[in-house]
């Protein structure tokens, strides 16, 4: 398997984000990225690294328990919410959800990391804008099988290597590695923004973000 870290790309500052297309700030933080992408001339490239948010509530069987205690109540999905309207406001971009707490992304995470390790630069990029317009756009299930085939087509994706990425017993478990990896890095919420040994966590608006790239790295 190639390393998805590790990407063929035309020279560019990289950035690395850490994300989970659950997570409506990660999306509002892309949002945030594209903003400042426009003010350059130079190319940006994103190395999305995986993080998890389901892993606490998956049982055995694989599904959602919302039966465990996330320390998560209904206070602070509702602020959760009001944060999230905020920021579309701000960022000026509509989502036709604001929480996505029924959906998970693991399957989501398999085919974005099989095609971010496999395809040329151009196809991750359309794949993983897809998934996450999918589901803050559409409102579209990003756990179903069938709605990951349908975008992978789209992207120029063959959809016999996204069911068998599906099946791939060995790359879920290096993507479950890269969970850990990004606990290791010190990640414990996202989004993160992360460049030359320097963070910025949530979704930050566009000049934090050129901060961290561009200059005083104190994001």
């Amino acid at each position: 398997m190639t390393d998805p870290s590790v990407d063929e790309a035309p020279a560019s500052t990289v950035v690395t984000v850490y994300s989970d297309y659950v997570c409506p700030f990660c999306y509002l933080g892309r949002e945030s990225l594209r903003q400042y992408q426009a003010t350059r001339d130079e190319s940006l490239e994103i190395d999305w690294r995986p993080f998890d948010l389901r892993s606490g509530q998956r049982g055995p069987d694989g599904e959602i328990d919302h039966s465990v205690d996330t320390g998560k109540d209904d206070d602070y999905f509702e602020q959760a919410k009001e944060n999230v309207r905020r920021l579309q406001e701000k960022y000026d971009v509509e989502m036709d959800l604001d929480l996505a707490t029924d959906v998970d992304s693991l399957d989501a995470q398999v085919a974005s990391y099989y095609v971010k390790g496999h395809d040329d630069y151009e196809t991750w990029p359309a794949f993983d804008e897809a998934l996450l317009d999918a589901l803050w756009q559409d409102g579209r299930d990003i756990g179903d099988e069938s709605v990951l085939v349908d975008l992978a087509a789209d992207a120029g994706v063959d959809p016999d290597e996204i069911r068998a990425a599906l099946d791939d017993d060995a790359l879920r478990a290096e993507l479950e590695e890269q969970f850990r990896a990004a606990q290791q890095a010190g990640v414990t919420g996202v989004p993160t923004f992360a460049y030359d040994g320097y963070a910025a966590r949530g979704a930050v608006p566009p000049e934090h973000i050129e901060r961290l790239v561009e200059g005083t790295h104190d994001a």
